[in-house]
């Protein structure tokens, strides 16, 4: 929290988000990063779209973590780096630790779900087509976000707050 001190000079209070200032062209490198991931990810649900060889719930699940990846890159990049440019300014660190702690989970537990997902194929074998449905996949993705929801919604509450 900024302050002003009693002789006019101004201080910033240390607090749990603070971090040290940060070199300009480690937030030039994020914006950089943020860039070629966002433009990625919209490339992969691009080829995604116009794929048809993929069966439909591993292509739920490369969605997802596509999308998951893309609000990364739209989001929570651009947020710290604007962050360390200027730690005084209106985005609050909540914002960006919410952010990347819900999407970071999904995009990790997406990234569990199509590993097991690719295990069922290889073991079920014919079976695997009846046990991986659509609604199943649908069932296991909405779990992923509700759950992390859930379990931040402290920060998701102070984010829906702030913003």
């Amino acid at each position: 929290m900024p302050s002003i001190t009693g002789d006019g000079s101004f201080t910033v209070f240390q607090n749990e988000f603070s971090t040290p200032p940060a070199h300009p062209s480690f937030s030039a490198v994020n914006i950089f990063l943020s860039i070629t991931a966002s433009l990625g990810n919209v490339l992969i649900l691009i080829a995604l779209h116009k794929v048809t060889s993929i069966h439909p719930p591993t292509k739920l699940f490369f969605r997802c973590l596509a999308v998951s990846d893309l609000c990364v890159g739209l989001l929570v990049q651009p947020f710290y780096a604007t962050f360390l440019l200027s730690p005084l300014i209106a985005v609050s660190m909540n914002v960006v630790n919410a952010l990347s702690l819900i999407l970071c989970g999904v995009s990790l537990l997406t990234s569990t779900a199509i590993s097991v997902e690719r295990l069922l194929a290889l073991l079920l074998g014919p079976r695997y087509r009846h046990v991986v449905t659509m609604k199943r996949a649908r069932v296991v993705i909405i779990c992923f976000w509700l759950l992390l929801l859930w379990w931040k919604a402290d920060i998701t509450f102070k984010l829906a707050y702030i913003v």
